[in-house]
């Protein structure tokens, strides 16, 4: 069991470092790519769980990717498995980071660069727009989802409310719809 649980970890951390070398575009695409590999190939977690975990690591202070990466980590590896997403995820981005601190004037107007830049954003966009149509499809279970969804999206669209309160009313619209369905049945 244990050297089972250490190939977990150890398979967390590869592929986490795979996306944090190689997935462009941010927290979305990464996102992205934590549903093909661990929901689309290898089954560890379903659409729904990786759509909770991007809720709470939205809604909690700190990086998305950094928090949805450790519940992720948690979930299937316990803590060690936390820690190997976030450190797996984290590092390559760090090293970069230093790297480019060092050569970022040497760089900076560059038109290679800038041209490269401009199609890796481009090539980003259909990543993210796949990813979150899969999770939107997968958290919308009835009319309500969908009601409460848009009213999110109008408030977060047109009014200055904090999106952390948005979202706490969403969970207390889901809450009181739950207990007025429940107490339906039960009549």
């Amino acid at each position: 069991m244990k050297n089972d649980r250490s190939g977990r970890v150890l398979d967390i951390f590869l592929t986490f470092l795979k996306f944090g070398c190689f997935t462009f575009g941010g927290g979305w695409s990464i996102i992205a790519q934590i549903q093909k590999e661990y929901v689309g190939k290898k089954h560890w977690i379903t659409d729904e769980e990786l759509l909770d975990f991007t809720s709470v690591g939205r809604s909690v202070p700190g990086l998305m990717i950094g928090n949805t990466s450790v519940l992720f980590g948690y979930q299937t590896g316990g803590v060690p498995g936390a820690l190997a997403a976030l450190f797996g995820v984290a590092l390559p981005p760090f090293f970069i980071m230093i790297a480019v601190t060092f050569i970022y004037s040497l760089v900076k107007d560059n038109a290679y660069v800038d041209r490269a830049m401009m199609g890796v954003r481009a090539a980003v966009v259909p990543i993210i727009i796949s990813a979150l149509i899969k999770l939107f499809k997968s958290g919308m279970k009835d009319l309500f989802c969908y009601l409460i969804a848009i009213g999110a999206l109008a408030l977060s669209l047109f009014t200055p409310i904090n999106n952390v309160l948005i979202v706490v009313l969403g969970a207390a619209a889901g809450l009181i719809y739950m207990e007025v369905k429940e107490r339906h049945a039960v009549s």
